[in-house]
């Protein structure tokens, strides 16, 4: 869509001709305040083209008018508007911690009826939850033996999708689980953010297993809550599982090193809440908890982008105006000399 921002600059058009039809010629027995050599010259050349019938409106004069109509559209500032973009606001920052160490490798879960790692079973089910998350600023933080960032907080969610699939077990270590050191990692990149950038500052936590590197969780909890970060915690794999060995077919708890007391305090200190996954069924019921919960900002700015077309028309003015004085120069000496012929 096209439009102007200074639209009344178009009643200037018609200002050459009411010059033209308001200024009087001086009485003949004035004295000229202004001495126009050329002006016999002219005069002759008018009445010649009148006498031969040809038009009053020479190439000169209507190239001028068309400079001057585009020097007046230039000066009304005109601009070009796309369609309306609609962009979600939101006060959220959400961080996501996933547990990467050595127990994820255990291929307790199923996906589309397929036996699948813990691992292989979080992205299934976060990948849909990450998407909905639309107008939330999400990071991603990856922990085993330590901690660390994998994205920073972004409102770019492909981002985050493609850095949570490639990631693997053992790429934060494998022999332990630093869920205190995840935390303080998530305070450490939400504390120097402003009280009015971020209304709700939230940490979703997955580990299979209990606290045995880093700091304590609790001291990463308390140090969470002092600053408004509200945590949610979940205990992810399955009670039993059926494994084969000498002895024949046997049940077993894979998930025995879960440390469900620590992960309810770390809820209960922060305002946050516990949940426990034991398929991808549930985990997916969590997520969809952690929606109703944590609901995505329904309020939406738009914005046209728009683009300055000022430039166009001012460069046909000064092109036209570059005609008229060449035509001037070189062309109107000719008619002149050829009409006192």
């Amino acid at each position: 869509m096209y439009s102007f921002d200074w639209p009344w600059m178009f009643l200037l058009l018609p200002l050459p001709l009411l010059v033209y039809w308001f200024s009087k010629p001086l009485a003949s027995t004035q004295s000229k305040a202004l001495k126009v050599p050329f002006y016999d010259k002219i005069n002759q050349l008018s009445r010649q083209t009148q006498s031969t019938g040809k038009a009053r409106f020479s190439p000169t004069l209507i190239l001028a008018l068309l400079a001057w109509i585009f020097l007046i559209t230039a000066s009304a500032q005109p601009k070009w508007s796309g369609e309306a973009i609609s962009i979600p606001v939101s006060g959220r920052d959400l961080m996501l911690a996933v547990d990467i160490s050595g127990s994820m490798e255990q291929t307790d879960m199923f996906f589309a009826q397929d036996p699948v790692d813990r691992l292989t079973a979080v992205k299934a089910v976060l990948l849909p939850f990450i998407r909905q998350r639309k107008g939330d600023r999400i990071g991603l933080i990856l922990f085993g033996d330590h901690a660390y960032l994998q994205t920073p907080l972004t409102f770019d969610r492909k981002t985050i999708e493609r850095m949570l699939l490639e990631s693997f077990i053992g790429m934060a270590g494998q022999r332990a689980t630093a869920i205190g050191d995840a935390i303080g990692l998530a305070v450490k990149r939400l504390k120097d953010l402003p009280v009015t950038q971020s209304e709700s500052r939230v940490l979703i936590l997955l580990t299979d297993g209990s606290n045995n590197a880093g700091i304590a969780p609790l001291t990463a909890a308390k140090l969470a809550r002092q600053i408004g970060i509200k945590i949610y915690t979940i205990g992810f794999g399955a009670d039993e599982m059926i494994v084969r060995s000498f002895f024949g077919r046997q049940r077993v708890n894979p998930s025995r090193d879960l440390d469900e007391k620590t992960l309810k305090e770390i809820a209960r200190i922060t305002g946050g809440q516990y949940f426990r996954a034991r398929d991808t069924r549930e985990l997916q019921k969590i997520y969809q908890t952690l929606d109703q919960l944590e609901p995505v900002e329904s309020d939406n700015l738009t914005y046209r982008p728009t683009k300055s077309l000022f430039h166009l028309p001012l460069s046909l003015a000064f092109v036209l105006a570059i005609i008229v004085y060449l035509l001037r120069q070189f062309y109107q000496p000719f008619y002149s000399q050829k009409g006192g012929q």
